[in-house]
């Protein structure tokens, strides 16, 4: 059998975004083509595509370059914590259309999209891999994360996988945890435990990318407006809610296929000063006046500013919203971006 459990050196800070390939985009076995057959397979949830994640990816396409054969990666939508806890808030770091945006831009040949329901949530383990792995995509590697976990109650282990090789003529390697310097194991939980204290930037060093949120521009009361200050508008739908408040932000704007980057200020939250009870992203771009309404946007999280709270009025609205939008363009200055910092915002050191 070959199985390989092997200690991987965490990912640069900087993540170095590759070209953006064709991948392919499957949804059922039938669509699978001969040259998918053999591939080595990288599986998980992959909620938040972090360092961590990228390492079970990256190897799994070292792998599949090292044989010759395509490089795959399966994920599960919906998330199975929404299937077997539909009532908890939202925690979604990427949704699916952000999650496969980024794993294509990891140079992924086919992203298999298993829908996961309840009759595919009491398939064991041992039928998985015998009716999945083997049966229909005919994996030559597979490649899983030290903790993950798969099967009817959850039985299924990277050891389990190892002795399904044998048994099957399959690879498995199972990739260890994988730390940033200062020490803390890449995960989704803790990028989300990060997001939810405000801090975005401790969020984008597990990252390796600052966190986007993205939708499309709706209108709002255009108070903004009459204060000076216009702001594009977004509901959070299934994302994760971050620490309410006024942060510095990236704002991607789609221009004749490519996305064009903007400095921006934002405020997440509920809006006290005027009485509102629902959730909404109101972004400014800096030096910006174009119409966004209906439109696609992004928005990259880089750093909070201040908490939400209540004013008084609008005089001293109006004098907090200059306050912020100047101490986010001196935040933004000291990172160098540039307008074509994509796919996705690079986690740029301050000077």
């Amino acid at each position: 059998m070959r199985c390989e459990a092997f200690c991987t050196t965490p990912l640069p800070l900087v993540f170095s975004w590759g070209p953006i390939l064709k991948m392919r985009l499957i949804r059922h076995c039938g669509e699978l083509s001969p040259d998918h057959r053999g591939c080595v397979v990288a599986l998980g949830n992959f909620d938040g595509v972090h360092l961590g994640h990228q390492a079970v990816i990256l190897t799994a396409r070292r792998i599949a370059q090292d044989l010759g054969v395509a490089h795959a990666v399966m994920t599960f939508e919906p998330h199975p914590r929404s299937l077997f806890n539909p009532d908890q808030p939202p925690f979604r770091l990427t949704p699916f259309r952000v999650k496969s945006r980024l794993i294509e831009a990891l140079g992924t040949d086919f992203l298999y999209q298993q829908h996961f329901d309840r009759d595919f949530a009491a398939m064991t383990a041992l039928e998985f891999v015998g009716g999945v792995l083997v049966g229909c995509m005919q994996a030559s590697h597979v490649v899983v994360g030290y903790d993950y976990v798969f099967g009817k109650g959850r039985l299924g282990t990277g050891a389990f996988l190892q002795k399904c090789g044998e048994e099957s003529g399959f690879g498995v390697t199972v990739v260890p945890p994988a730390m940033a310097d200062h020490g803390e194991t890449y995960s989704s939980t803790a990028v989300r435990e990060h997001l939810v204290a405000g801090r975005p930037d401790a969020a984008a060093r597990l990252l390796g990318h600052y966190w986007e949120v993205e939708g499309r521009v709706e209108h709002g009361d255009a108070r903004g407006r009459l204060l000076g200050f216009p702001t594009a508008n977004l509901r959070l739908g299934e994302y994760q809610r971050p620490a309410s408040g006024v942060y510095a932000v990236r704002a991607g704007i789609d221009k004749g296929g490519a996305t064009v980057w903007h400095d921006g200020v934002a405020n997440f939250g509920r809006r006290p000063t005027f009485d509102k009870t629902d959730e909404l992203m109101e972004v400014h771009l800096l030096d910006f006046n174009e119409d966004l309404y209906g439109r696609h946007l992004r928005v990259a999280l880089v750093e909070h500013i201040r908490p939400e709270r209540r004013f008084s009025g609008l005089a001293e609205l109006t004098t907090q919203i200059t306050a912020d939008v100047e101490t986010g363009r001196r935040l933004l200055a000291a990172r160098h971006f540039s307008a074509a910092a994509g796919p996705m915002v690079p986690v740029a050191p301050a000077v």
